[in-house]
């Protein structure tokens, strides 16, 4: 089967009605995957040296939270070095991203691989990816054929992202950034849930003032990560990001820390400091944990805010700086206000615009977005060949509570490859909902009893008996080789042999 001038016109004019939808890229993709007849499509825009899914057809829900480094997948990396159609022989050699996440298809080792890259004139924006589990199942579109299927996508990517960026709030035409020179940050919040929009909503309609901003949720729901967002699409993203953690000053140094000091000013002043006011001039200073700041220090703070001036400690010279203050704070500052923790007028100066950043489980399938994220860094970390999530997994994860949030996925997720990969024989590694119960904060839902890896003592006798199945699972893998167990675990070898000795493995 060809296609036809009527059918590329009515891809033309499916692309066209799309874009108009808030769920264009989806409906773009929906589109190509019936009509070109693929086990999995997938529509990826180019960042900094790597792809990111905007919608897939056929592949797990995870993928699109994926971020896919060229340096590590060198079948998107030959299609962004292209400058036609690619298509790889069905019996290649090169490890396909998508092995083990399309559902029902544990392996790709014989298949239809076709890229197509995207350009907006001599620029790579992205890419669009066909896959089929028969191995001719392209063989009669020409590589012209499929060119116009590319260059008509492309063309819908370029206007789907300036939409996009028009929609935004407080983004002025003249304002676009070239998308060649868009950075991928790694700290980019990942998801599509309602609430998420609506925080990144809120987000871009502040982000271009100088208002203040208290960021509150709770702990691991990713409040440094809006500081970072709300600095980056500011006008003063030219200068630097300055982050103090409240929490963690020494009230005896607190001062220093803050405004600076001069040589002598006190016992071990042994030369002039700057300030985090300081360095963070013309910029922002992102102030965690606010909460915890000293009531000896909030009146100082304030009269830096009104009048935009301080005096370094032991210097009576005022010096004038331009900083927007962002603040964050997993407290109820109201409460604290009430019972005199905190003060008032400071607290209204701070919140000119909050920003509530909600919690994880509160976020829905984002949970799956983030884990199939993490998962990706785990695989490039540990270097995997691939690292995916059995549909059991996703269900787990989605049902539990996550009580630390984005940072407790995180960490769960890590452990889980570790423990993953030392039962794998290759480097093909599957995440099943066994691999994640060691983790005591994923047993709020369930009888600690009934966890395999844990027992009826102590901390230290639960941990050991954690280590002691770790080592020799991993040892088991390495087929007895303490060597190579040490670099799996990625320990000291001279340490293993203690700890294996201490734990009765040897």
């Amino acid at each position: 089967m060809t296609l036809s001038v009527n059918s590329l016109a009515a891809i033309a004019v499916d692309i066209q009605d799309s874009l108009s939808r808030p769920d264009r890229f989806q409906r773009i993709i929906n589109s190509l995957h019936s009509l070109l007849n693929c086990d999995a499509t997938a529509l990826l825009r180019y960042e900094a040296h790597q792809f990111r899914p905007l919608a897939t057809a056929g592949l797990a829900p995870d993928v699109i939270g994926r971020r896919f480094k060229l340096d590590s997948h060198p079948r998107l990396e030959a299609i962004a070095r292209a400058g036609n159609v690619v298509r790889f022989p069905a019996d290649s050699d090169l490890p396909d991203p998508y092995d083990g996440l399309i559902p029902e298809q544990p392996a790709l080792h014989v298949h239809a691989c076709v890229g197509l890259p995207l350009f907006l004139g001599q620029t790579l924006i992205g890419a669009l990816t066909l896959d089929g589990m028969d191995a001719a199942q392209f063989d009669a579109y020409s590589d012209e054929e499929l060119w116009v299927v590319g260059t008509l996508v492309s063309g819908a990517l370029n206007n789907a992202l300036l939409m996009e960026q028009l929609e935004k709030p407080g983004v002025e035409t003249f304002s676009l950034i070239p998308l060649e020179a868009m950075d991928a940050a790694e700290d980019e919040m990942i998801g599509n849930s309602a609430q998420l929009l609506q925080l990144k909503k809120e987000i871009g309609i502040v982000a271009s003032t100088d208002l203040s901003v208290l960021i509150t949720g709770e702990t691991g729901v990713g409040k440094e990560l809006v500081a970072q967002a709300l600095h980056r699409q500011s006008a003063r993203s030219g200068n630097p990001l300055i982050y103090l953690n409240c929490a963690a000053l020494p009230e005896t140094v607190a001062e220093s820390e803050l405004f600076g000091h001069v040589k002598g000013a006190f016992t071990g002043a042994v030369h002039d400091r700057t300030g985090k006011f300081e360095m963070a001039d013309r910029g922002t200073l992102f102030l965690d944990e606010i909460g915890e700041l000293p009531l000896s220090l909030q009146a100082k703070l304030l009269r830096v805010l009104q009048y935009g001036d301080l005096q370094r400690v032991g210097e009576d010279r005022l010096l004038k700086v331009d900083v927007r203050i962002l603040a964050a704070t997993n407290q109820a500052l109201r409460q604290a206000v009430a019972e005199g923790r905190f003060r008032a007028d400071l607290y209204h100066r701070l919140s000119v615009f909050p920003l509530h950043v909600p919690a994880l489980r509160e976020r829905g399938e984002d949970i799956v977005l983030l884990a199939g994220y993490f998962c990706e860094k785990c695989r490039r970390k540990f270097g995997l060949q691939h690292l995916a999530l059995s549909a059991a997994a996703r269900t787990l994860l989605t049902s539990l509570p996550w009580s630390g949030n984005i940072r407790e996925l995180e960490h769960s997720i890590y452990r889980a490859s570790i423990i993953a990969q030392a039962e794998a024989a290759s480097g093909e590694v599957i995440l099943m909902p066994s691999h994640f119960s060691p983790a005591p904060e994923n047993h709020v839902t369930q009888d600690i009893s009934e966890a395999p890896l844990m027992t009826e003592h102590g901390l230290r006798e639960s941990t050991d008996e954690f280590q002691r199945q770790l080592i020799a699972r991993a040892l088991k893998a390495c087929e007895g080789n303490w060597a190579a167990c040490a670099r799996k675990l990625e320990v000291d070898a001279g340490n293993l042999h203690r700890l294996a000795a201490r734990l009765g493995l040897k």
